[in-house]
C-alpha cells in the first residue's frame, strides 16, 4: 500500500494496488446496497403516508389564464410541484432554485406520460415568471400564486410580521426569532448566514442579492416540493419536503457526490446557467 504523504502541507490521497481497491470498493458497495434499500423502505413509507384534503379554493396564473388547483392536473392524477424561490420583490428567480430546475425540462414529459404533472409554483406575477422562463430556456410548466394564500399555507413564504413575532414554522420546526432578526441585520451588514442545516448554503446575503432583493425579503420565500393526488374529483395534499429534503432533487449534487472531490464547496460556486460565460468561468464545452 502506498503511503499517504503530504505535498506543499496537503494530505494526498491513498493510492493502492488492484487487489486493494477492488476490496475496498467492495465493501463501499455493501453499505451502498444498504442505503438503497433503505431509500426504497422510506418511500414506501411515504407512499403510505395519509392524505389531507384540500378544501380551499387556490388560484393560479398559467398560460391557460386562471386556473384552480385541480386544474393543474391537466388530465393526470398526480401533481409533483417544486416551490421555487421567486417572490414579487425579486428582480430574478433563486439562483439555487434555478440550478435544480434546470433539470425539469429532460424528465417532465417522462412524468406526464406516467400519470404525473410536474410544476413549479412561485409568488412573482406571472409576467415576471415567463420572462425569466424564456431566459432560461425552460419549458417545464410554471404557475404564479401570486395574492393567493397557497404558499403561506403550504409553508413556503411567510410575512415579515410572522418573522418578528416569534419566528416561523418551516420544515415542520419553529425557526427562532434570532434567525429572523439575524436576516434584517443582514440587510445592512451583508455577513449574515443561514443557520441549522443550511449553514452550508453560504450568506443569505449574496444569494438575496443576486435575486435583486435584501436577505429578510429573500428568506420569505422558501423551497419545497409538494406531491398532490386528484381523486373522485377531490384535490389532496400527499407529501411536502423542504429543506436539505430537497437534495435529491438537485441533480448536480448527485453528481458531484460520486465525483472523486465531491461537492468540495468552500462557498456559493454555482452560477444561473447563462452567468457562467459572464464572470469567465468555462462552460461544459471549453478546454
Amino acid at each position: 500500500m502506498a503511503q499517504i504523504k503530504k505535498r506543499d502541507g496537503v494530505k494526498k490521497h491513498k493510492v493502492v494496488s488492484q487487489k486493494e481497491w477492488l476490496a475496498a470498493r467492495i465493501k463501499l458497495l455493501k453499505e451502498e446496497k444498504e442505503l438503497t434499500r433503505l431509500s426504497d423502505k422510506v418511500a414506501r413509507r411515504r407512499q403510505e403516508l395519509p392524505w389531507l384534503r384540500i378544501n380551499k379554493k387556490y388560484q393560479f396564473e398559467t398560460e391557460e389564464g386562471t386556473v384552480s388547483l385541480a386544474d393543474l392536473f391537466r388530465g393526470r392524477s398526480q401533481i409533483l410541484m417544486y416551490h421555487f424561490m421567486f417572490g414579487p420583490d425579486y428582480s430574478a428567480g433563486c439562483p439555487a432554485c434555478s440550478s435544480i430546475a434546470d433539470g425539469f425540462n429532460g424528465f417532465a414529459i417522462h412524468l406526464a406520460n406516467h400519470d404525473v404533472m410536474l410544476w413549479a409554483v412561485s409568488r412573482a406575477p406571472f409576467a415576471k415568471l415567463q420572462a425569466y422562463k424564456r431566459r432560461m430556456g425552460w419549458s417545464f410548466p410554471w404557475a404564479s400564486s401570486f395574492n393567493s394564500d397557497f404558499n403561506s399555507d403550504l409553508g413556503v413564504y411567510f410575512t415579515e410580521k410572522q418573522q418578528l413575532k416569534g419566528g416561523v414554522e418551516y420544515n415542520y420546526r419553529r425557526e427562532p426569532v434570532a434567525i429572523a432578526n439575524r436576516a434584517l441585520e443582514g440587510k445592512e451588514t451583508g455577513k449574515w448566514r443561514k443557520g441549522g442545516d443550511d449553514a452550508g448554503e453560504g450568506p443569505v446575503s449574496e444569494m438575496a442579492a443576486r435575486c435583486g432583493t435584501d436577505a429578510a425579503t429573500y428568506i420569505r420565500e422558501r423551497p419545497g416540493m409538494s406531491a398532490f393526488v386528484l381523486e373522485g374529483g377531490v384535490v389532496y395534499h400527499a407529501y411536502s419536503t423542504f429543506s436539505r429534503g430537497l437534495d435529491g432533487l438537485w441533480g448536480m449534487y448527485q453528481w458531484l457526490d460520486r465525483a472523486p472531490k465531491g461537492r468540495n464547496e468552500t462557498g456559493i460556486w454555482f452560477r444561473r446557467r447563462d452567468e457562467y460565460s459572464k464572470d469567465g468561468s468555462k462552460d461544459c464545452c471549453s478546454v
